[in-house]
């Protein structure tokens, strides 16, 4: 971005570097974290400390899990691929599935860019927010 323009996530004017950036939902870091930490239990033993499980990682560990909305790895990859199908920027589609908002309305209010980036316009784009939140919860009574 040149230093001119000011960075406004409600307009998707967040900077060239985050807008190619790939995201991950709290449940993808979580399915990630849980695989390293499998790894590092295989290979621990108590007299080698670099394999041992650092407290941030535990922590980190924990965080993502507490704070995931879905915990199959199926479902994990149902929900970015129903998400990118509506034409998400990244961080849109990630903080939709981390939040997993009830209402298009309740989408629009955590998500502004829905509703400014012209994707989704009026009462139409609302029709078109609802059903991707149905899909989503679809996808959570069946997980």
């Amino acid at each position: 971005m040149s230093g001119e323009e000011e960075e406004n996530a409600a307009e998707l004017k967040i900077g060239e570097e985050f807008l190619k950036a790939k995201c991950l939902m709290n449940c993808e870091v979580a399915i990630i974290l849980e695989h390293k930490y499998e790894q590092i239990q295989q290979h621990a033993t108590e007299s080698d400390p670099s394999s041992q499980v650092s407290q941030v990682f535990e922590k980190s560990l924990q965080y993502v899990k507490r704070f995931s909305r879905y915990k199959n790895p199926d479902a994990v990859r149902q929900v970015r691929e129903t998400l990118s199908r509506y034409g998400l920027a990244e961080f849109e589609l990630c903080t939709i599935g981390n939040l997993c908002p009830d209402t298009s309305g309740e989408a629009a209010a955590l998500v502004p860019s829905l509703k400014s980036g012209g994707r989704f316009p009026g009462d139409a784009g609302n029709e078109k927010i609802e059903k991707m939140l149905n899909d989503l919860s679809l996808i959570k009574k069946f997980e």
